[in-house]
């Protein structure tokens, strides 16, 4: 994901508003490993803003993510997660927490049964016990 000021910019040239709101959501989306829903979105921005809607959350997720700034991930959990990662990785979900980590694979694992299969995305999500969960 581009930078706040660089989002910004993005938003401008594509005619969207950029409201202080946004901007704010940007600035936590930035970097933000912890692939957060929408709800732990809001939160953490109503914490810094009072008074933003869950609307504008919602709004800027979805608009980020058809700019491909972002993916929207459900791994079954009840709600979507966002990643600002959209470099090519897998995710690892703790079954006790909740958790979700980025994997990265160095080699595409050997696999059958695509034969004349074309493929246009894939989405491996690994499932267990996260460390802190463990111990």
């Amino acid at each position: 994901m581009r930078s706040p000021a660089e989002l910004t910019q993005a938003f401008r040239q594509t005619g969207l508003k950029v409201t202080p709101q946004r901007q704010l959501l940007f600035r936590l989306l930035h970097g933000n490993t912890s692939h957060p829903s929408a709800d732990v979105l809001f939160a953490l921005a109503s914490e810094a803003m009072p008074g933003i809607s869950l609307r504008t959350v919602y709004q800027t997720l979805n608009d980020l993510a058809t700019m491909g700034e972002l993916q929207s991930i459900d791994f079954g959990t009840g709600s979507a997660r966002f990643d600002p990662n959209v470099t090519d990785h897998q995710h690892a979900v703790c079954n006790e927490c909740g958790a979700v980590h980025d994997v990265h694979v160095s080699r595409a694992p050997k696999m059958s049964g695509l034969e004349g299969f074309d493929i246009h995305d894939a989405h491996i999500v690994y499932r267990g016990i996260c460390a802190d969960c463990a111990s």
